[in-house]
């Protein structure tokens, strides 16, 4: 589902310098360079393009990113799961989809870089997303999520994945997808992140997210990836220009270090102020923009016994409440719902399922992913 923040993307905008970089997309013509991780043999041209499934022509010039992209960010639409998998309905979807996001919010083209349809066709979101990835060192500045929009690629997977799941044709052709956006852009099956990850939103719904750690265990094989190389956690790096969930979590846990933060899910001042000096005293570099990088996690978060009360289990307790599991609610008291609710978080990602609040555990719980979690068959 796509939110829009015109502040917050103008800010990111001018602050990676991409206000040079918007470019007239006539067709899906651009000028791009020369692919850098282009996979051999991999034509793309099983993705619908703009042209193919009829788009309406950009209202506004586009613009490239001048920023690496970091990461790919799934959601849902919250449309119909509808029963008609057709390449009609697909194409029917990408329309109002654009429609919706022209002259509804009144973007300039579709928000996302790509759409899956419920039937497992792939077509092009933002004109020129298929063409930056065929180049694969830049990539269209899009509207799917205020703060990521230049340095993540955004999928839309149609449907409403809350107490669903997606049908496998879906779920195929999002493994076949992000596997080619991470061979053409360098990433790797733990750069995979839901919406909801970045932004106060339900998407990508609690039951599609259930899917994640498989949906990257099957990119991570498609990709060949070795266990050695994959980071023993690889974190959220939230920042300034983005909020949520996982922001009001960092609050509850500057909060427990003695930080007068105020714990709202945006990203203010004080949140900053708090971040960069926790990494001061620390020894961590600070971060420019307070991103909230892996040694500032592992620093930040504390490890947990069944004993632990206060703020940091009230941050446990919101973001499993978040996640979808309805029936823990805040108390900051560890208590036996909480403690299941871990547990059976800890086994989808391939933790030992004892409850307890260990670093790898919190990487999970916050929207992370572990390297346990690629060890599952």
């Amino acid at each position: 589902m796509i939110f829009d923040n015109p502040e917050l993307d103008r800010r990111t905008l001018f602050r990676a310098g991409l206000g040079a970089a918007a470019v007239a997309v006539v067709g899906s013509e651009l000028a791009l360079p020369t692919a850098a991780h282009a996979a051999p043999g991999d034509d793309l041209d099983w993705i619908i393009d703009c042209d193919g499934w009829g788009a309406r022509p950009p209202r506004d010039p586009l613009a490239v990113s001048t920023i690496p992209t970091n990461k790919i960010i799934v959601h849902h639409m919250a449309f119909p799961n509808t029963p008609d998998h057709s390449l009609e309905q697909a194409v029917r979807l990408a329309k109002s989809c654009q429609d919706l996001h022209m002259d509804g919010n009144g973007w300039s083209d579709t928000g996302q870089h790509f759409t899956v349809s419920r039937g497992g066709y792939v077509l092009e979101g933002r004109r020129g997303s298929l063409d930056t990835l065929r180049a694969g060192e830049r990539q269209m500045v899009s509207a799917h999520c205020p703060g990521e929009n230049g340095r993540s690629i955004g999928i839309e997977n149609e449907g409403t994945y809350v107490t669903e799941t997606p049908p496998q044709a879906l779920l195929d052709s999002l493994v076949r997808l992000c596997t080619a956006i991470c061979q053409r852009y360098g990433l790797h099956a733990h750069d995979i992140f839901g919406h909801w990850d970045f932004r106060a939103t339900l998407c990508p719904g609690a039951m599609f997210y259930r899917e994640f750690p498989t949906l990257r265990r099957q990119v991570f094989t498609a990709l060949g990836t070795d266990l050695a190389d994959v980071p023993a956690r690889r974190w959220p790096d939230i920042w300034r220009f983005v909020g949520g969930p996982v922001v009001r979590v960092a609050q509850y846990l500057l909060g427990h270090r003695g930080y007068p933060v105020a714990v709202t899910g945006a990203f203010d001042a004080a949140t900053v102020a708090a971040v960069q000096d926790w990494q001061a005293r620390n020894g961590i570099p600070v971060d420019v923009d307070a991103t909230l990088t892996g040694p500032t996690w592992e620093t930040l978060a504390p490890e947990l016994g069944r004993d632990a009360t206060g703020l940091p289990i009230s941050a446990v307790q919101y973001i499993l409440n978040v996640k979808g599991y309805a029936d823990v609610t805040i108390t900051g008291e560890y208590d036996w719902v909480t403690k299941k609710a871990l547990q059976d978080l800890q086994r989808l990602h391939g933790l030992p399922s004892h409850g307890k609040v260990d670093t790898s555990t919190w990487c999970a719980v916050v929207g992370g992913v572990v390297r346990q979690s690629f060890r599952r068959g």
